[in-house]
């Protein structure tokens, strides 16, 4: 893997991502029988596991280069579209499974568009995301700047950071990335999810990771 950002990322909170799988598993008890939609997923994220469901289709708005050949003994789709506005009947999926997706489309209302179309297409839920509260912002490795006004964020992001040292973004691509970046606080995931439990994840026992919401089999 060639060096970047995200191999930082991964080394970093690589034991976190292990671990919270681990949790799903015990939660939502996924079966054989069931079939589940990954939002903005990578049909990678799941070769690292056993297949624990009938079938997996991630979804995401640019086609993923994916052949089932390259991972033998597992069942994965990639389909194309908008997790905002899902063309998918109500209660299609067994499971609906989003890790850090609903903090990049965008606006409140996008979030909020989001959150209501996962609801309605599957029947248990796991949607995870990094928490507002957290304060150093995990996309660009860097304290406190989602704390700041966009303006301020773009001022300092390129020769600021570490994201910005690495990664060398352009002052357009800056500007995409800030706009449709909008972590959550535990308030607005409970706004978002009302029907769904919301867990913490937690570093030193204190200090709010992510969130999770989490819609349990009937």
């Amino acid at each position: 893997m060639p060096f970047s950002v995200h191999t930082i990322y991964q080394q970093v909170f690589g034991i976190w991502r292990k671990r919270r799988f681990e949790v799903f598993l015990c939660l939502i008890n996924p079966t054989s029988t069931d079939t589940l939609l990954d939002v903005g997923g990578n049909p990678w994220f799941w070769t690292s596991y056993p297949q624990p469901v009938k079938r997996i289709d991630t979804l995401n708005v640019y086609g993923v280069a994916w052949n089932n050949e390259q991972a033998p003994g597992y069942d994965i789709r990639t389909l194309v579209g908008d997790g905002c506005s899902l063309e998918i009947a109500n209660q299609s999926y067994d499971i609906g499974f989003s890790n850090s997706v609903i903090e990049h489309v965008g606006s409140w209302e996008r979030q909020k568009q989001f959150a209501s179309e996962i609801r309605r297409v599957a029947k248990a839920l796991w949607v995870q995301t990094p928490a507002f509260e957290f304060p150093i912002e995990p996309h660009y490795l860097t304290p406190f700047i989602h704390y700041l006004s966009h303006p301020i964020q773009k001022k300092i992001l390129r020769w600021c950071t570490i994201w910005g040292w690495i990664a060398r973004p352009s002052p357009e691509y800056i500007d995409a990335v800030v706009e449709t970046t909008r972590l959550l606080r535990k308030s607005e995931m409970h706004l978002l999810f009302p029907d769904c439990e919301i867990m913490t994840e937690r570093i030193l026992w204190l200090i709010p990771k992510s969130y999770i919401a989490i819609r349990r089999k009937k």
